[in-house]
């Protein structure tokens, strides 16, 4: 990878306003004047325009097991290649990558890794699959969007793990480029987002419908936090929400750890997570999954139709996958998700 330093890259999405500079990336809409950086803590303003401070400067990287992200319904075993920088939109009191995500002042500075060298690298390790992740790949939206641009021309796929909270327009610039993602849709309330995450829900929520509307294959992640949104009402919200976009959309609820702002909850008793489980498939969703449990039945897919055991996980290793056609083998019910890398 190569060693040279650049200066802030241009950023997309930005309008002039008098004095100021407005964000079009993500829902906030930062008018920034000049040397103001925005609530990513990555976009600054210098010389007039909006800049990117964390173009090309990965804070991470590395393979992992497409089950990590989580994806279960899209190529099950696949390396992929994960990479981040620092910056968030979001400032969860809850957050889990926070080291990452909320890192500010100059996110910048260190080795430039060009995208090329993304690409390079993930080929170098055999991963066919590459995946923007861990702090949130809208905040380095130009960057993703430059490796996943390369990546789709060498036949690779491209993922992000995403909160979701995106402009219109910066979704519909990536979605042709886009194969899969997992969206984390971390409440059902507003009032919530507003004061613990520092967002807002319908753009999440928009998010989810575009994805899957366009084609993108798409699987949401909860994490159920004591006293935020594992309440029996919300948790069935959700779970109707994902139903009435597509009852495929595999739902992982995921269990809680204290850290970060959130060290005075308890870890998530797993009955918590249970109901939230018997919620969405209740709600008439075919695939709800418990994760950061002991390993158990309910990280194992199966088949809707049959009930029987099509993928075997232990933790993030598939022990086995009989899915044979995008079918179960046993009563040919069509398993949705992405079996086969593309020809």
């Amino acid at each position: 990878m190569n060693s040279v330093m650049l200066p802030g890259h241009p950023a997309l999405f930005q309008t002039r306003e008098g004095d100021r500079v407005r964000c079009g990336l993500c829902p906030h809409g930062c008018a920034l004047q000049e040397g103001k950086t925005g609530l990513c803590g990555v976009r600054r303003v210098v010389g007039g325009s909006l800049v990117s401070l964390v173009y090309g400067h990965p804070a991470s990287a590395g393979v992992d097991p497409i089950e990590k992200k989580p994806l279960f319904h899209f190529l099950p075993g696949a390396p992929t290649f994960s990479y981040a920088t620092f910056g968030c939109n979001l400032a969860c009191a809850f957050c889990q990558n926070h080291t990452l995500s909320q890192v500010r002042g100059d996110p910048g500075k260190g080795r430039f890794v060009p995208p090329e060298a993304i690409v390079d690298a993930a080929a170098e390790e055999g991963s066919r699959v590459i995946a923007a992740t861990w702090s949130e790949p809208t905040v380095f939206f130009e960057y993703a969007l430059d490796v996943a641009r390369l990546a789709r021309a060498r036949g690779m796929r491209n993922l992000f793990v995403t909160n979701g909270f995106m402009s219109p327009e910066a979704l519909e610039t990536v979605l042709p480029v886009l194969d899969a993602a997992n969206v984390d849709l971390k409440a059902y309330s507003d009032e919530t987002y507003r004061t613990v995450c520092t967002g807002r829900l319908e753009p999440v929520l928009a998010t989810i419908r575009r994805m899957h509307e366009s084609g993108v294959w798409v699987e949401v992640t909860t994490l159920v936090v004591p006293g935020m949104n594992d309440g029996e009402k919300e948790l069935a919200g959700i779970a109707a929400f994902l139903a009435s976009v597509s009852c495929d959309i595999p739902w992982h609820v995921s269990r809680f750890h204290p850290d970060y702002r959130m060290l005075d909850r308890s870890l998530t008793p797993s009955g918590s997570i249970e109901l939230a489980c018997r919620l969405g498939r209740e709600a008439g969703l075919r695939h709800v999954y418990a994760g950061n449990l002991a390993a158990g039945p309910l990280e194992n897919t199966f088949c809707p139709g049959c009930k029987a055991l099509l993928i075997e996980r232990h933790g993030f290793h598939v022990a086995q996958n009989r899915i044979a056609h995008s079918q179960c083998p046993d009563c040919g019910t069509r398993i949705a998700g992405v079996w086969t890398p593309a020809p």
